[in-house]
């Protein structure tokens, strides 16, 4: 905070003070020499810190309100800390180019939370969009040195925004993303043979040793033989009740082709040539989950105090607190208006209509018996 540090010169006479004890409340009091003038000096900027530290932390952990103000129901911590909530959590730009950076987003409300988190487990940036759309991966992207891998979950408008800002940057697809999307075609327990087959082969992707490539072509290979045995049901069409064309084997379809662009576009076995990580559960299931940890602790807070949550585990997790709150935007002071600098040159054409009175209206005072005067 950019506040007036303490002052050690006395006000009457300009010459240096001394210190002489302590208030009754730990304030340091202060003596003038020279006029004997003794006071106390406060000091908003410590005060404000202190309330923002309070704040902070009471965010970040798991006490209540009361339990951190020591009350009954927090009323006095609420008062206080009001303006924290105006205080934005940065974190500072990222410089290091890392081997692999995960990326994934998580809904807070209405909002999506785009989150980039590198190999070695470092937040390196967050974008707050509408939905993960092109512009809202190239503007959290545009944060980022570009590394040498991307993983995702195969989210929309990453390919198109990976090719626009990283176009040497290799992408893979994350396999436990894959496997519960394909099981979200098929089921836990798929009823035909093709379905259990296919379900199979995308289960084993897991026990693919990253320092094996044979493996991999091998898991190609059985992936083919399915298709030259079960490849015609994904063609087969019939008329249903309502009268309409479809294919009889609509989930066993989508699960097909899904498995079939990751690869096409080479995104399912980058990690054995790159050695970077398979999946995002480093992101998903360490970061989200624990900034939906917070939001469920404090539940109830309004959207904008839910972003402003997110926002602050998100900057405590690579910056101490007094890194943190060295780097956040504090909000402006406000202003009074600016007078104008002309003046104010009433109208002087006649108003129609105003209101004033008038003796034509009938409304002017009167005196006499009617006004009791």
């Amino acid at each position: 905070m950019d506040l007036a540090a303490n002052s050690t010169t006395c006000l009457v006479c300009d010459s240096k003070l001394v210190k002489n004890g302590k208030t009754a409340a730990g304030t340091q009091r202060w003596r003038c020499r020279s006029c004997g003038s003794s006071q106390s000096r406060k000091r908003p900027d410590v005060t404000r810190r202190e309330q923002l530290r309070r704040f902070v932390s009471w965010l970040i952990g798991k006490q209540s309100q009361a339990e951190i103000d020591h009350t009954g129901t927090g009323r006095s911590f609420r008062r206080l800390t009001a303006w924290c909530w105006d205080v934005q959590p940065q974190l500072p730009p990222t410089e290091t180019v890392y081997h692999a950076v995960m990326v994934d987003g998580l809904w807070v409300g209405t909002w999506c939370l785009l989150i980039a988190l590198s190999d070695t487990g470092s937040v390196l940036a967050w974008q707050w969009c509408g939905g993960e759309s092109t512009a809202a991966w190239t503007a959290l992207l545009e944060q980022i040195p570009a590394p040498a891998v991307l993983v995702s979950d195969g989210g929309s408008g990453l390919p198109s925004a990976l090719r626009r800002t990283w176009p040497e940057t290799k992408h893979q697809r994350c396999l436990f993303h894959l496997q519960m999307n394909t099981t979200r075609h098929l089921t836990r327990k798929p009823r035909t043979t093709a379905g259990r087959a296919l379900r199979r082969l995308v289960m084993a992707l897991s026990t693919i040793d990253q320092n094996d490539e044979t493996e991999a072509i091998n898991w190609q290979l059985q992936l083919d033989h399915w298709w030259q045995n079960f490849g015609h049901l994904t063609e087969e069409r019939t008329l249903f009740r309502d009268g309409k064309w479809g294919y009889k084997h609509a989930p066993l379809r989508k699960a097909w082709h899904l498995i079939r662009n990751v690869l096409r576009k080479g995104t399912l076995f980058t990690y054995i040539q790159y050695g970077n990580p398979r999946t995002t559960s480093a992101l998903e299931g360490g970061i989200n989950s624990q900034i939906r940890a917070v939001l469920r602790t404090h539940r109830g807070m309004t959207q904008a105090h839910m972003k402003r949550a997110a926002e602050w585990f998100l900057t405590l997790h690579e910056l101490t607190l007094d890194n943190a709150l060295k780097h956040a935007s504090y909000p402006t002071k406000n202003k009074p208006p600016e007078q104008a600098n002309e003046e104010h040159h009433p109208d002087e054409t006649p108003s129609l209509y105003d209101t004033g009175l008038t003796a034509e209206e009938g409304l002017w005072t009167r005196t006499g018996w009617a006004g009791r005067t």
